[in-house]
């Protein structure tokens, strides 16, 4: 397969945790009712939402929704299921996983036989191209993309002295180097943390805006020597040094808990976050608003929906993908939970463009949203992305959280992966 270049997409709720375990699917292709199908989910970005609108429109359909854990859990239960075992109809896939299952084709069903060649057109084409094999089948239809701002709290900056004005706000951070010195300004007049963590509310944003990432352009592995990644790694360390940081973990527990109770002011906010933040913390309408990006530009999300090939119900399935993806259904999904559209032909529509969020002090946010996607440079994401991102999370969250030395922090990382990934 070649490695393809895109515009970033990455861990999109790669650190939630859920003891849900996956349900049993089809050993045989295509013999089953069309009445019901059993779908993969990973946890944290309220797929049941989209589930419970499907029913209401088809109520003689039952969807099976297993919410098998993370996106990192879910594709590797899904890797195990293609290798013999029980597979779902329908499966969400983050992007940051999905080179490695689209170097399987053979594991999945070519979504043109089914008539994705009739809606491809809808969809971004950089987006589409990241589902594409080499020998052009579609094996998924994307879900979302996740242009990328910071969502804070106006009553706690208040108290802490600092502006509540979002452009205000924004102004104080035009680098990350100067988010940090914010954090240190909040934690000097409150003495609480600033930002939820480091791991993905520093690095993970910051390594998603430059124009190379893990592999470079012809597919290598440049892990170890990109100058944004190390970059990244450090100012993560930096917010970890300074203390402004609460330790939470993206979707943990005590993350839930901490931002219901303003124990924290600033999270990365990409416009799927939305929603969990409103279903978190719901006591806390209106004491939000959303500001620029350090850098300003970037994107953190983007998963997919694919049939593997032994699936029961892909007709079922199918159905699922065409109508809940359409322009008009992500267009309503963005209204409802703020998650970004991969079909550009609405970006204009003023549901989108004029759309603005009570619960965030009616923070613009389809135009917060579509402007961070401009200026992006493309990158290539490989079939070890997911694996490499995640061990250079879990060294960081080690230093913040288990009390790891940060001078051998990136050493160990690179060791991690080497071993993980065998190079």
């Amino acid at each position: 397969m070649k490695l393809r270049t895109a515009v970033p997409v990455a861990l999109a709720a790669a650190l939630v945790l859920a003891g849900c375990s996956p349900g049993s699917g089809g050993d045989a292709a295509g013999t089953g009712d069309g009445k019901s199908f059993e779908f993969w989910s990973f946890t944290g970005i309220n797929q049941k939402a989209s589930v419970d609108a499907y029913k209401a429109k088809h109520p003689d359909i039952e969807v099976k929704l297993t919410e098998v854990g993370t996106s990192v859990e879910t594709a590797q239960s899904l890797t195990t299921a293609l290798a013999g075992g029980k597979v779902p109809d329908l499966v969400l896939i983050q992007g940051d996983d999905l080179p490695k299952f689209v170097q399987q084709a053979q594991n999945f069903i070519d979504l043109r036989t089914l008539g994705a060649d009739d809606i491809k057109g809808d969809y971004l084409d950089w987006v589409m191209s990241q589902s594409t094999a080499e020998g052009g089948e579609i094996l998924g239809v994307p879900t979302d993309v996740g242009g990328m701002a910071v969502a804070y709290r106006t009553d706690l900056f208040a108290a802490a002295g600092l502006p509540t004005d979002r452009e205000a706000v924004g102004a104080l951070w035009p680098t990350w180097d100067a988010f940090i010195e914010t954090g240190k300004t909040y934690k000097a007049a409150t003495g609480k943390a600033f930002v939820d963590n480091a791991a993905t509310s520093v690095f993970y944003q910051s390594v998603n805006q430059g124009p190379q990432k893990y592999y470079d352009d012809k597919g290598g592995v440049v892990y170890g020597s990109s100058p944004q990644v190390r970059t990244a790694f450090d100012q993560a360390l930096k917010a970890v040094d300074a203390g402004i940081t609460a330790g939470q973990s993206s979707f943990s527990n005590g993350w839930s808990a901490g931002m219901a109770q303003g124990q924290f002011a600033t999270l990365a906010a990409p416009s799927w976050m939305l929603n969990a933040i409103r279903s978190n913390a719901p006591d806390t309408k209106g004491k939000w608003d959303i500001a620029v990006i350090p850098g300003k530009s970037g994107n953190w999300g983007g998963s997919y929906l694919a049939i593997p090939k032994r699936a029961k119900n892909p007709q079922a399935a199918w159905n699922y993908i065409k109508e809940m993806q359409s322009p008009q259904s992500q267009l309503e999904h963005f209204v409802d939970s703020g998650s970004l559209p991969t079909t550009p032909s609405v970006y204009q529509d003023p549901a989108l463009a004029g759309h603005k969020d009570p619960f965030f002090s009616d923070a613009p946010t389809g135009t917060i949203y579509t402007s961070s996607l401009l200026g992006l440079k493309p990158f290539v994401i490989g079939p070890d992305s997911s694996t490499i991102g995640q061990e250079f999370l879990n060294a960081i969250t080690n230093v913040e959280q288990g009390g790891g030395d940060p001078t051998k922090a990136w050493d160990e990382a690179l060791k991690n992966i080497k071993t993980a990934i065998g190079k």
